[in-house]
């Protein structure tokens, strides 16, 4: 079946999804999740092969890591869709509403986008994510995930397919797209009129490309080139703490810390900690002059750092580290090399922070904070669909109202202009 078979499809699903209730969406979010428990071996399996397959192509650490699934992962999958289930269903929200001098009710209320198409690589949790969050805003769901993965999003769209018939809403609510080829990309990218948005979840190169190539509408979600600024002001070992959760709690995701930033006034006795610390849990420092002699100095080798390190995001354990001489020149760096993700200061000072937050441009500042917070669950919005970077519709972790659109309601008493 071609992709706009498969978009057509998917809109008459969203037809139905838009008015269904919040009952019986709830009722297919629960069934998805005890489904994806219920038939996990099934999953696993065709997750071996993807793992398989992908080791024997020589696919680098972190991008295994992101395609792995295991029990927990799919307990914490299940999880999600029901976290999703318990939140309030946006579809009807009343934005604002009023009465016109002319006696028109005005109101603004929240509906469905229609059909969202997801291009994403590796992660096969973005599967039940995406399809849990679409379908409980009241879309239809395109998902075409990476050749990588292909073997696991099939048994997990399979599953969710069943769960979702198994309450009498359509399963095309939710669709696989061909992994096969790179023709399906196009045809998703170009079916206008079908698909009402794309929203991209990758690399840089696969985001690049689609909002460069594609017809339909898109929103950009971006990679993640995180700072961790320690302040003058800083508690060292809150300093430290952070770094350390930012940087290795799991490196593969785009809200892990890429970059340090030390103030020169505390640089020496922070660096004598943090890179015997980052060297102790297997990360790569790629330093400025400053960060290579402090790791001299306590006998931790630190690699020459170039622009491209800076912009970098590694994905892996890897971190660029930089010495700046003031919170003015933290923030320059920041703005040239920052990806607008999440960037984080460390400090006790209120002016500082006020500082930071106000001038730094990213989807979320952290103060005193890790950088791993950014992510729809540990915001309260239950699983996510993606972090938005930029800054129309949606901006930063994209819950339910993100997956929403507007329409005016018009009510008048034979009302003529």
């Amino acid at each position: 079946m071609g992709v706009a078979e498969q978009a057509r499809r998917s809109r008459e699903a969203a037809t139905v999804l838009a008015t269904a209730s919040r009952r019986l969406k709830d009722s297919a979010l629960d069934a998805m999740a005890s489904s994806l428990l219920e038939r996990y071996a099934e999953i696993l399996v065709a997750n071996q092969a993807d793992i398989v397959r992908s080791s024997a192509s020589d696919t680098p650490a972190h991008l295994i890591d992101r395609l792995r699934l295991n029990v927990d992962r799919l307990h914490a999958m299940a999880d999600g869709l029901r976290q999703v289930a318990g939140l309030p269903d946006p579809v009807g929200e009343v934005l604002r509403g009023s009465t016109l001098l002319n006696g028109l009710e005005l109101r603004q209320i929240r509906v469905p986008l229609g059909v969202i198409g997801i291009i994403y690589e590796a992660r096969p949790n973005v599967t039940a994510d995406a399809a849990g969050l679409c379908l409980k805003a009241g879309n239809a769901v395109l998902l075409r995930g990476s050749s990588s993965a292909r073997d696991s999003n099939a048994a997990i769209v399979s599953v969710l397919r069943d769960a979702v018939a198994s309450v009498s809403l359509p399963p095309d609510a939710i669709q696989l797209v061909d992994a096969t080829s790179r023709d399906s990309v196009k045809e998703l990218m170009r079916a206008r009129g079908l698909v009402d948005v794309l929203i991209p979840r990758g690399g840089a190169d696969l985001i690049r490309s689609v909002v460069e190539e594609s017809t339909v509408p898109v929103i950009e979600t971006g990679v993640g080139n995180c700072h961790v600024y320690v302040d003058e002001a800083a508690d060292l070992d809150m300093a430290l703490r952070i770094l350390l959760n930012a940087k290795t709690s799991r490196p593969s995701v785009c809200n892990a810390a890429e970059s340090l930033l030390v103030h020169s006034a505390v640089s020496d006795e922070f660096l004598a900690r943090a890179l015997p610390a980052l060297r102790d849990a297997g990360v790569t420092v790629h330093g400025d002059q400053a960060v290579v002699a402090a790791g001299s100095s306590v006998g931790v080798p630190v690699v020459p750092a170039t622009d491209e390190d800076y912009a970098a995001e590694y994905l892996s354990m890897d971190i660029s580290a930089a010495v700046v001489p003031s919170l003015d020149d933290a923030i320059v760096h920041i703005r040239r090399y920052g990806s607008s993700h999440t960037e984080a200061i460390v400090t006790g000072s209120q002016a500082a922070a006020r500082r930071f937050t106000a001038e730094v441009d990213a989807a979320a500042v952290a103060v005193n904070a890790s950088t791993r917070f950014t992510d729809g669950g540990e915001f309260g919005f239950g699983a996510e669909i993606g972090i938005s970077t930029q800054k129309l519709h949606a901006r930063g972790p994209m819950g339910l109202p993100e997956l929403t659109s507007t329409k005016y309601l018009v009510v008048g008493d034979g009302h003529i202009r």
